[in-house]
């Protein structure tokens, strides 16, 4: 068989796995009817780049969409935008609903991955700058995208509901829990470890549809350090720009801190420069390219 074929056998694989998945979801409530119309393309492309892309996308999704479960009562009470059954969009946070939104977080990987494609034919690349800078840059992206985005996820829906009081990240005072910017040492390692996820899938996966010299090989280990770092790295940057340029406040009618200003909000911190779809999509990019960097000088 051909390599055209192959990656059409693989396309009609990724819309009926894709559809399955995304239709499954909404009887779950996991995600909301968007996902069919963006989640089954963004599976289409990820797989016709390559297995691994398509297994990071599975990785965030699955994970992401099984912590939005945890502690939902406790939840419900802290998040005024909190949703039943943490329901999301397609590789979005699970208080964000909307087109935009979907975009903003999956946007970027999406754009990558074609490039990949383009210069790879969908064959999958060790990740080695001797062969070529450009492919192994964004691969790093990739990397890089889905790490910020599960650590994003990880960090803000176990991390709110740490015991601990959380302190924002600007001058580490104390706030109220679910002020834009607030972190929590129990937020900060489950983005490091929703990083670990997204570099272990992708060396694991790897292992397998992958072919290199030895040398090139075992270096792909160093994916799982650099991806738990990217993680890590795009809690932070996500948490700063929450802090400063995103608007928190507290309302006394509805006893819980909210994203708005109005005449029963007392402001916490931040200004209102960007929403939390615009936080995302800054914090998703500059980890995106940071990785990337890093990948042209590690491998």
């Amino acid at each position: 068989m051909d390599q055209r074929g192959g990656v059409w056998i693989r396309a009609a694989a990724a819309v009926a796995v894709g559809g399955a998945i995304a239709a499954r979801a909404v009887r779950r409530k996991s995600v909301d009817s968007s996902a069919v119309f963006v989640g089954v393309p963004a599976m289409v492309v990820h797989t016709v780049a390559g297995y691994r892309f398509a297994g990071l996308l599975l990785v965030f999704f699955f994970t992401s969409s099984r912590v939005t479960r945890v502690g939902e009562a406790r939840k419900r009470a802290l998040d005024p935008e909190f949703k039943e059954g943490g329901q999301r969009n397609w590789c979005v946070r699970p208080t964000l609903i909307g087109r935009k939104q979907v975009l903003s977080n999956s946007g970027i990987a999406s754009i990558l991955v074609v490039l990949i494609a383009l210069f790879t034919g969908g064959t999958d690349r060790c990740l080695d700058s001797r062969e070529s800078t450009v492919v192994t840059a964004l691969i790093g992206g990739v990397i890089g995208h889905y790490a910020c985005c599960n650590g994003d996820t990880w960090s803000s829906e176990l991390g709110i509901l740490s015991k601990a009081e959380p302190r924002i990240i600007t001058t580490f005072k104390r706030v109220r829990k679910g002020t834009n910017g607030g972190v929590t040492i129990d937020g900060l390692l489950a983005a490091a470890a929703a990083g670990f996820s997204i570099g272990l899938a992708f060396v694991l996966i790897g292992f397998l549809t992958t072919q290199c010299a030895p040398d090139v090989f075992w270096r792909q280990l160093l994916v799982i350090p650099l991806a738990t770092a990217s993680g890590l790295c795009g809690s932070l940057i996500d948490s700063f720009l929450g802090a400063t340029v995103q608007y928190s406040g507290y309302c006394s009618v509805r006893k819980k801190v909210v994203g708005v200003d109005g005449p029963s909000v007392t402001r916490i911190s931040g200004m209102n420069i960007l929403d939390n779809n615009g936080v995302n999509v800054v914090s998703v990019f500059l980890t995106t390219l940071l990785t990337a960097l890093a990948c042209t000088y590690i491998f």
